[in-house]
């Protein structure tokens, strides 16, 4: 059975420890040196870096996000126990672990962090397709010949680096297609390593959930439950024509995912149309507070993305999906380019506000399209004369958090 010790490096045919260190950080399978899609996810990012910057924070469960009125943007594992999810309202994460540290996101140590690691991937191969901040497909064929090593190897070297030179963890998948690898990344958090090859991929995926689907939202389960398909093996059984019937064309994408089947390539120059940020709520909820605390959360993370790709947008888009699944979206162009989040959430906030009705709402989004590079066309806006302060003000706040740590500056919003 070919074996790779995560710890060392050493390849080897058989499982159990390593025989060169002893380490049980042992990975074996089968189709081992054979497979180069991979998948890696950052272990709770945005909190990794805020106990790498503050050993202080290190035994402690750390929330990263708004005041109390706010969302939880990212938990740490210690706060994901106790049941702290991404998306949940501050209060409620704060009922489950009174404890817990509350950090003020901040995006420009998470960007430093992300280059970073991108700088490690793009040392492995060309082909690295960026999904956010904190995790990216990679495409390692031809890696043995490049580097002499297969691509497992390259993976446990990437990981490894990531934890000496940066004190950050990150989870890989490896497979033969996308869907898989991105499944594989998620079965071992935080720092796994899973394999799904080709021999065993419909017999993997027959008795487990199609929510693993990405993609799949509440709303598109519910569906899929209506029609009694809730794991793979109820997929499998439906025949094409009919799951195209009823689905659209998610049903000739569900009939191909269903046999493990993907087509799609790692693409590295994969033009971005748009870059946004949505939740689904535990509960559905009309209430403003809860919902102007995402709104800002939403447009903080959209902002930073568009921050860290040196890009910006003119159009600004505010998604909700009722209760009853409806979908209502509302968009508007801006005179000049933005990438702020102060622009973005003053803009969402105002297509909110000019709603006829107020909720109540399972799912809310922001986004920013009409992309074109930062700094084109400047964001002055003569009709606001503060806009330019404000966009000077974010930017100095950027980098004394950076510099400083989230407690030296703080926005009025998150005090709430």
């Amino acid at each position: 059975m070919p074996s790779l010790c995560r710890a060392c490096l050493t390849r080897f045919d058989a499982g159990g420890r390593c025989p060169a260190c002893r380490s049980p950080r042992v990975l074996s399978h089968p189709e081992l040196w054979d497979l180069s899609i991979a998948h890696m996810d950052c272990d709770a990012f945005f909190a990794s870096v805020e106990k790498r910057d503050n050993p202080e924070l290190a035994d402690k469960p750390v929330i990263i996000g708004g005041g109390r009125r706010g969302v939880v943007s990212t938990a740490c594992y210690l706060a994901r126990i106790k049941g702290v999810r991404s998306a949940m309202p501050m209060f409620q994460a704060l009922k489950l672990c009174p404890e817990a540290v509350i950090i003020k996101p901040r995006f420009e140590a998470y960007v430093e962090a992300s280059r970073a690691i991108r700088q490690m991937m793009d040392e492995m191969t060309p082909v690295v397709e960026p999904l956010s901040l904190d995790e990216a497909f990679m495409d390692l064929t031809g890696t043995q010949r490049l580097h002499g090593a297969p691509p497992a190897v390259m993976l446990a070297r990437l990981v490894n680096r990531m934890h000496k030179e940066l004190g950050l963890t990150g989870s890989i998948g490896l497979s033969h297609n996308k869907f898989l690898a991105k499944v594989a990344s998620d079965l071992d958090k935080p720092r796994g390593f899973s394999v799904i090859g080709k021999a065993e991929t419909v017999d993997f995926l027959r008795p487990r959930p199609v929510r693993l689907i990405w993609g799949i939202g509440p709303a598109a389960q519910a569906s899929l439950e209506g029609a009694g398909i809730t794991t793979f093996s109820d997929l499998e059984r439906w025949d094409r024509r009919e799951l195209h019937a009823r689905f659209g064309g998610m049903g000739e994408r569900l009939w191909h995912l269903a046999r493990g089947e993907d087509a799609r390539r790692v693409s590295a120059n994969e033009p971005m149309r748009s870059v946004s940020n949505e939740t689904t709520f535990d509960t559905d909820t009309g209430d403003p507070d809860i919902l102007d605390g995402h709104i800002w959360r939403m447009a903080e993370k959209v902002a930073g993305r568009a921050k860290a790709k040196g890009i910006a947008g003119r159009v600004v888009v505010l998604k909700l999906k009722r209760a009853n699944h409806t979908s209502l979206s509302r968009r508007v162009s801006l005179r000049a380019p933005t990438q702020m989040a102060d622009t973005l959430y003053r803009t969402a906030r105002g297509l909110f506000d000019a709603l006829d009705e107020r909720g109540p709402y399972r799912l809310l989004g922001v986004g920013l399209s009409d992309l074109c590079p930062a700094g084109t066309g400047g964001e002055a806006d003569l009709l606001d004369p503060d806009a330019a302060q404000r966009e000077k003000a974010e930017r100095a706040a950027d980098a004394i958090r950076a510099r400083f740590g989230d407690k030296a500056i703080l926005k009025g919003r998150a005090l709430r």
